[in-house]
């Protein structure tokens, strides 16, 4: 019998069979699925093996600094493919999110080597990259001798590439002239509408499609729905607050965070554009949000949506997408609309969120740092993440491509591949990169918090924070 799957997954591997038949006739055999799916690892591993020299650092061992999510999941279930591939160990610390950033800072700044490889969203590399904490990955991705030839770099979505590539000068375009490949995109979260089916369906509710209808929407199910508020976004003092739905929609009214006069950064919050989306968005928080809406986070945001608290979220693809799974009280209620507030716009402008994989430069090792760097972004484990666990959203448009993943998606997850490909082709990192991002943006999300409390008026406020954003790169020479 075992021959007789292994024969099959080679026959996979040799592209004459595909895995719907082979998990079919490995059924057959009385074989499950999740046995099934190790041979075809095993065969792919195999096949991998005899175009590159995975074994050229046998014995050794790379340590990781994860954060707690589901790619980290998906890579830690199939780290023993990458380890029967290399004959190398991997271990790792997993941190939440809420200490995570601190310890890969720490670790960095203090210049010590006890890691190799690490989680890391773009924005981080801004700060990483120019201290020389960082390797450029252009090193090794360019070297023949060190990356595999099925590797396929151009497989990476482009605007990912491009978001994490950056030269260090504040204001430069990222991926421009000059850029550094600070990190290796992994996996990524574009922003659109997810929201509460059977909710909008009882109400006699369609998705809203601008900004004035996602007001209108969301104070009615603030209404009429008892014990549910109509939209949840993120309110924490933090960076965090800013990148989500807010920049995605604050961008698709074509505004920005900065521009450049006469070779220096100015801050853009303080145009009349500005204002008035500013206005909007704490209006809608105002009527039709949560009550602690100042402490929300990712977490809160999406156990709201999957416990049924909120009617829609405007954050994170993939946040609605967990909140459809199972352990959750709206499980299967949920769907996903892709949303460009601006009725003039022609499609969706999401900012991104990638997280991605560094190599630190107090390595000791980083030629086996960057084996476990290309098989962990890789296509074969890409495709064992997103077709048999939640390693959504997939980097590589080749996986995108993938059938099986399709079928997948569309059983469980209806629309939201319709979402993903009306908002991919607008998604990108809209923030201007430059050193002071964590610093100012927190700064923004504070403001944001006075303007919602009533603190201050919203044209007051953003006249302050402009000017106070303004003052801070001047003192930092920027």
């Amino acid at each position: 019998m075992y021959s007789r799957i292994q024969d099959l997954a080679n026959a996979v591997v040799r592209r004459q069979l595909d895995r719907r038949n082979f998990l079919r006739r490995a059924g057959q055999l009385g074989i499950g699925a999740s046995a099934a799916t190790y041979f075809l690892n095993r065969a792919q591993s195999t096949a991998l093996a005899q175009d590159f020299d995975w074994q050229k650092h046998k014995g050794t061992t790379v340590k990781l600094l994860l954060n707690k999510h589901p790619y980290a999941d998906a890579m830690i279930a199939n780290l023993d493919t990458f380890k029967s591939m290399t004959g190398m160990e991997v271990t790792y610390d997993v941190f939440p999110e809420d200490v995570y950033f601190d310890k890969v800072t720490a670790e960095l700044s203090s210049g010590g080597g006890n890691y190799d490889a690490f989680m890391t969203g773009a924005y981080q590399t801004w700060q990483y990259g120019p201290a020389g904490w960082l390797v450029d990955m252009n090193e090794f991705i360019n070297d023949a001798a060190l990356t595999n030839p099925n590797y396929n770099w151009e497989d990476i979505l482009p605007n990912l590439r491009a978001s994490t590539a950056w030269s260090g000068v504040p204001g430069a375009e990222l991926g421009g002239e000059g850029a550094k490949q600070w990190a290796i995109p992994w996996g990524f979260e574009l922003n659109s509408i997810a929201y509460n089916k059977r909710v909008f369906d009882a109400q006699g509710l369609t998705p809203p499609n601008n900004m004035a209808e996602l007001l209108e929407v969301a104070a009615k199910i603030s209404k009429d729905v008892d014990g549910m508020y109509g939209v949840g976004v993120r309110g924490s003092r933090s960076w965090a607050t800013i990148h989500p739905g807010f920049l995605s929609g604050y961008s698709n009214f074509n505004e920005r965070d900065f521009t450049m006069e006469d070779g220096k950064l100015m801050a853009a919050m303080a145009t009349p554009g500005s204002k008035s989306f500013h206005a909007d968005w704490v209006k809608m928080i105002q009527d039709s949000g949560p009550r602690d809406w100042a402490t929300y986070t990712w977490y809160q945001v999406g156990t709201d949506l999957g416990a049924g608290a909120s009617g829609m979220i405007y954050d994170a693809d993939i946040l609605g997408y967990f909140m459809n799974g199972e352990g959750n009280a709206e499980a299967g209620n949920l769907a996903y609309h892709a949303f460009a507030p601006n009725p003039e716009a022609s499609a969706p402008t999401p900012n991104v969120w990638i997280w991605s994989l560094g190599m630190s430069n107090f390595s000791t090792q980083k030629e086996a740092a960057w084996l476990f760097m290309q098989w962990a972004s890789g296509t074969d484990h890409a495709l064992f993440g997103a077709r048999d666990m939640d390693f959504v959203n997939p980097v590589r448009q080749s996986v995108w491509d993938d059938q099986a993943f399709q079928d997948r998606i569309a059983k469980s997850y209806p629309g939201y591949l319709e979402q993903y490909k009306a908002s991919a082709p607008g998604s990108k990192i809209y923030f201007t990169p430059q050193p002071l991002f964590f610093n100012l943006t927190t700064e923004w999300a504070s403001m944001l918090q006075q303007m919602v409390g009533n603190e201050v008026p919203v044209d007051e406020g953003l006249d302050q924070l402009a000017e106070s954003v303004n003052r801070q790169l001047r003192q930092a020479g920027i």
